[in-house]
């Protein structure tokens, strides 16, 4: 019946998001990553007996679910740090994926029985390109240092659509058994890319002019929520990539935020995108790890032993053909941006590449890729060894995700590369400056208004000449600075006693029936920002 049907879904969904919860609670208590522990915990509850099989459909994940993770993920590029890394991001996205291919299409065909040529160049195809989800989701909760998370975050972006471009041009050499031409090949792929900006920056420039007559926050955010599915649906209909589409776009409006969300829409926002990334990864992560039941049941042929060996030669593999591109290309793009764009750049340490070679993690895009393949040629034959690929992809996956994430933290303190508080002198340089301006400010204030107003702007000057000296006593080495922060902690306990009083008298009133639940609503508001706003502060 159709209403069992739909309670039985609502069911497992209820059960999926509860041991989302649960288990990134239990990665936050341990320290690990939480797309490593969902994987696992996926993986060790898909080996329950008679457990619910819930196959992951390759069109919710890559239709659904991936253009809002994309667009969040690119909405909080650094563009800065973008152009300045643009030189590696095109190497990695671009000259590492193709390697990739090349490599895996000359090893499989010696290493897996019935893999030729062109299903190799498919497989490496699905398997080249690393995961935004999983490198957004993952790298800062790492201890990366910071200039390595942006290049690992930026390639992972870029690097999806052209590892799914690739994978239409090794699909069509199969399913219609014609080769292109390196003349139509390359038309082809300048279409995808530049129709797909194009696209996704015309998305996004309509959005911006939208956004700036509107000033209703649920409006904004539904708006902000369309966007990402109007650029990628926007691209996919026009047979371009819908990655680089949404890409564009996010990038671009992120740069242009501060300019068209209102107040309250970039308050409320934050949290509605910060939850919605939250839930749609987790589910997404824990889905991947319940997938390899389903998958081993539908290869015949091959022996449990014989297929483990195969995914494990073939993720080693993948990890050296990573490995043995970042040293080179490190290299090369050093000196394309010393002589072709002269830059004054140093080459990276030997133990910082070796990191960024190491933290190439495929996940849920890959599968889904994987799952995507038809399931028959253009004659009506199966597509050979389409299960064996679907098998290997998620060896890789877990191979570079799992094993790879979970060594990660030893190998930084290892290497002796952990992440740097860079952005905390930036902040310190951002805070003094903008107290300055506003400094300005009051003194182009106090010349025009005279004595109008000398009180209120005494006060003013006084708050803002309190913030600076607290902004330079945090940028200083001070030796007396203990005993100044323990005043400091002295004041931020006073100041939460304090207004832990006021919630206590709101509370109070809400309880004798005295004010609407709205006014205690819109008050408490008004106390959790303070809250945050110290804690921030600290």
């Amino acid at each position: 019946m159709p209403g069992s049907e739909l309670s039985y879904i609502e069911v497992v969904l209820l059960l999926l998001f509860m041991l989302v919860a649960g288990l990134a609670l239990f990665a936050r208590r341990v320290h690990i990553a939480y797309p490593i522990i969902l994987v696992i915990g996926g993986l060790c509850l898909s080996l329950i007996p008679r457990i619910p099989r819930i196959e992951l459909d390759p069109n919710i994940v890559i239709y659904l679910f991936l253009p809002p993770l994309l667009f969040f993920a690119a909405f909080h590029t650094s563009w800065r740090d973008f152009v300045n890394n643009i030189v590696s991001i095109v190497l990695l996205a671009f000259g590492l994926v193709g390697f990739t291919i090349v490599g895996v299409a000359a090893s499989t065909r010696y290493l897996l029985p019935g893999f030729d040529w062109k299903l190799g160049l498919v497989l490496g195809s699905v398997v080249a390109a690393t995961d935004p989800l999983a490198a957004t989701a993952t790298a800062r909760r790492m201890g990366l240092p910071r200039n390595i998370t942006d290049i690992l975050e930026a390639e992972s972006l870029v690097n999806d659509g052209s590892g799914l471009v690739a994978l239409k041009f090794t699909l069509a050499m199969v399913v219609s058994g014609i080769t292109p031409s390196i003349a139509d090949g390359a038309a082809t792929l300048l279409y995808l890319v530049f129709m797909a900006v194009a696209i996704g920056l015309g998305v996004g420039m309509l959005m911006h002019l939208a956004q700036k007559r509107i000033d209703d926050a649920p409006i904004e955010i539904t708006l902000s929520l369309v966007t990402p599915y109007l650029a990628y649906l926007g691209a996919e209909y026009a047979h371009c990539s819908g990655v680089l589409a949404t890409l564009a776009c996010g990038i671009y409006l992120g740069r242009r935020s501060s300019g068209f969300f209102s107040l309250h829409a970039r308050i409320e926002a934050s949290g509605f995108w910060n939850s919605l990334d939250f839930m749609l990864n987790g589910l997404v992560f824990l889905l991947l790890g319940l997938q390899l039941p389903l998958i081993l049941s539908q290869i015949r042929g091959l022996s449990l032993p014989r297929l483990i060996y195969f995914g494990a030669v073939f993720s080693g593999i993948v990890i050296v053909l990573r490995l043995l591109w970042v040293y080179p290309g490190a290299w090369l793009s050093v000196q394309i941006q010393r002589y072709a764009l002269r830059q004054p750049v140093d080459l990276a340490s030997p133990r910082h590449v070796f990191l960024i070679g190491w933290a190439g993690m495929r996940g849920v895009l890959a599968l889904a890729a994987a799952l995507s393949i038809p399931t028959h040629l253009g004659d009506g034959s199966q597509f050979p060894e389409r299960n064996v690929i679907i098998f290997l992809t998620f060896c890789v996956i877990f191979s570079t995700l799992v094993l790879q994430g979970l060594s990660m933290p030893s190998l930084i303190r290892w290497l002796g590369l952990a992440g740097s508080d860079l952005s905390r002198h930036e902040e310190i340089h951002a805070r003094r400056e903008m107290v300055t301006a506003g400094l300005r400010r009051l003194q182009e204030l106090r010349r025009q208004t005279g004595s109008s107003s000398p009180e209120l702007l005494d006060q003013l000057e006084t708050y803002y000449r309190r913030r600076l000296a607290r902004i330079e006593y945090y940028s200083s080495d001070d030796p007396g600075r203990d005993s100044e922060e323990q005043q400091f902690e002295r004041q931020r306990s006073l100041s939460q006693e304090i207004r832990n009083a006021e919630r206590r008298a709101l509370l109070r009133l809400r309880d004798d029936n005295k004010i609407h639940d709205q006014v205690v609503r819109a008050l408490e508001y008004e106390l959790d920002l303070l809250d945050a706003r110290f804690a921030e502060s600290d």
